[in-house]
């Protein structure tokens, strides 16, 4: 099945951190591309690699970051997810009182006949204005975590250089004075 990973889930997803860890940006460039792309996950119709875009460059984000994490983010798996807390939120802000079982009990001849003026005030609009509070918590919480791990693994990357160089240092054999010349 092409949703599933052919290893695992955790693998794929230490796959996608290292990725982003070894971009060659500053941590701010980085995080501000990892917190842009988490924002643009909680957007619907597929938008999500266009705004992480957006949002990427209006912060100096790093752009490559930005749409792996919206890749990470926007999976199938977590959208319905992510959308249905942006729709709960929305609702909550707009002061929308829905049906108790959920959406209009017309959305599917909507969804049907794609009617975007149909679908915008009771589907879409809720979940545009829920995910705009949702992505900016979870992006500024995304860029926190991404610049320390940032920080982090390269200054465990600099220790480990200099540790190497320092042995290798140890282990040559001395050069230059007195090796190699003949007395007269």
């Amino acid at each position: 099945m092409w949703l599933w990973p052919r290893r695992s889930f955790s693998r794929s997803l230490q796959y996608f951190s290292k990725r982003i860890l070894r971009i060659n940006a500053t941590p701010h460039a980085v995080a501000a591309g990892v917190g842009a792309g988490v924002f643009a996950s909680f957007f619907p119709l597929g938008s999500h690699f266009v705004i992480a875009a957006i949002v990427s460059w209006l912060i100096a984000g790093n752009l490559v970051a930005g749409l792996l994490a919206s890749a990470v983010g926007g999976n199938p798996l977590s959208v319905p997810f992510l959308w249905g807390a942006s729709w709960e939120t929305g609702k909550l802000i707009l002061h929308r009182h829905l049906p108790a079982h959920g959406t209009p009990a017309n959305l599917g001849s909507m969804m049907e006949h794609v009617s975007f003026g149909r679908l915008w005030r009771p589907v879409l609009e809720p979940i545009v204005v829920g995910a705009v509070p949702l992505g900016i918590v979870f992006g500024l919480l995304f860029y926190v975590l991404t610049r320390w791990g940032m920080s982090a693994f390269r200054e465990q990357r600099r220790r480990r250089i200099e540790e190497r160089s320092a042995s290798r240092r140890a282990a040559a054999p001395p050069q230059g004075h007195g090796i190699g010349t003949a007395a007269r």
